[in-house]
């Protein structure tokens, strides 16, 4: 049976039918205007084309939500473009494109577990861990008297994302990245 969700009803990571496509919302506002009444103004990214839109909706237009079966699966390697993941239920390889996995190629280190998230027997993207743990390939050193600013340094990931990090952390050090934000969270426990 089919989840029918309004516009009111809107989330970041919501995931819906619309146009014949399925949608996950980026960004949404509730809108009240003068006379006019309310609209709900979104950024939406195309699950299967990654291409993203910005669209209004009125709050009492329906939709159907759409809800993903999960399968546990681990990461295993590149192979160029794509990414090899292992079905840990049937050992079988999973091959997914960089469009389906979206952001989630920033956090991906080998060995990694994460939930494959499926519709209709089909791998629309990936659920991973609220966290990471990576390690820092450069960033530039620190100097005596940095830390009054209370400021921040950039600093290069073994995956190639930059984060900006304490002015403490160095070359080296694994960090811990929170997956749905980018911020750096803290040092890894040893």
């Amino acid at each position: 049976m089919a989840q029918i969700v309004s516009a009111t009803d809107f989330y970041v990571g919501l995931k819906f039918k619309w146009q014949g496509a399925i949608w996950e919302i980026a960004e949404f506002d509730h809108h009240k205007m003068g006379r006019g009444g309310a609209v709900v103004r979104t950024k939406l990214r195309n699950v299967e084309t990654g291409s993203a839109v910005e669209n209004s909706f009125k709050p009492e237009e329906k939709f159907e939500r759409v809800i993903y079966d999960e399968k546990p699966a681990q990461y295993s390697y590149k192979d160029g473009a794509d990414y090899v993941f292992m079905d840990l239920a049937t050992y079988d390889q999973l091959t997914i494109s960089p469009e389906t996995l979206g952001n989630a190629v920033k956090y991906l280190v080998e060995d990694m577990e994460i939930k494959l998230e499926v519709f209709e027997d089909r791998i629309m993207g990936i659920e991973l861990p609220k966290s990471v743990a990576l390690k820092v390939t450069d960033t530039p050193p620190s100097f005596k008297g940095d830390t009054v600013s209370g400021g921040g340094k950039p600093a290069t990931l073994e995956t190639g994302i930059t984060v900006t990090v304490p002015v403490f952390v160095e070359p080296g050090e694994v960090i811990v990245v929170d997956t749905r934000t980018g911020l750096y969270l803290e040092r890894a426990k040893k």
